[in-house]
């Protein structure tokens, strides 16, 4: 089984401890990459060494809305040089956060649509962060669909709105919240969407799935997720970690030896 956990937040400090421990111990969970995402460009450098001690993972960079108040030109302009750099293959994450509301809703439009165009600019994917401004987000996207790719990142809309954003060419994130006993819209959204557009994740440390959910999570728990959709889907969770890997690929643009 080849697993491919899309968004990983691994220099979070709650792996000082034990991170090179758990790195050098993820292939044999069935690990073959995975994606580090730097939501702060002034925290990139620490996402990029990993990429650079750690041949299976690769990089994302770019300015979480949470922190758009803060966001200036020259972090734009410090996020285009990091993409020059050969691992770091996508811009994210990126996008609209309402739930928390710690930007200003206007500013946080105002750089997610700056940071689309720099993906535009660069040709690169976006792995987009969208929660409970699903309404925002799309007006945005279908104003900048063309050269549009990348993730719906812990997708959590409607499964109207995944199709919609299939229709875009974006992929659709699925994590531990689809194991949750409550998880009835993304268990929707991992049944009905095409197979060739679903990808798996963790946003560990975040978002532990049952039957761990409270502790830390890690790359290696992303199989759950697979054998969750493999059992609505009424599949085998080797096909699905497959199907998931290839489509993983696809999405953020890499081509790799096998």
């Amino acid at each position: 089984m080849r697993l491919f956990d899309t968004h990983a937040h691994l220099t979070d400090e709650s792996f000082d401890a034990d991170r090179e421990k758990l790195l050098d111990s993820l292939h044999g969970s069935g690990i073959a990459l995975v994606m580090e995402i730097a939501c702060d460009v002034r925290e990139a450098e620490a996402s990029m060494a990993l990429t650079e001690k750690y041949p299976y993972i690769y990089a994302a960079v770019g300015m979480h809305p949470h922190i758009a108040h803060e966001v200036k030109n020259e972090h734009i302009d410090s996020i285009k040089e990091f993409l020059k750099r050969e691992k770091a293959v996508a811009v994210g994450e990126i996008g609209l956060d309402y739930h928390y509301d710690f930007s200003p809703r206007e500013i946080q439009k105002k750089w997610f649509v700056e940071q689309l165009e720099l993906a535009k600019e660069l040709r690169l994917p976006v792995s987009l962060h969208i929660r409970e401004a699903f309404g925002d987000c799309m007006d945005i996207l279908r104003a900048h669909k063309n050269g549009l790719k990348g993730v719906m990142h812990c997708f959590s809309g409607s499964l109207e709105t995944a199709f919609e954003c299939v229709d875009l060419g974006l992929y659709i994130a699925l994590g531990g919240a689809v194991t949750f006993k409550n998880a009835k819209r993304p268990l929707s959204v991992a049944e009905h969407i095409p197979l060739d557009r679903i990808v798996v994740e963790t946003d560990c440390p975040y978002l532990t799935p049952e039957p761990y959910r409270g502790r830390r999570n890690d790359p290696s728990m992303v199989r759950y997720t697979v054998e969750r959709i493999a059992e609505v889907r009424r599949s085998d969770p080797e096909s699905i970690a497959e199907a998931t890997y290839q489509n993983g690929l696809e999405a953020f643009g890499l081509e790799l030896k096998e």
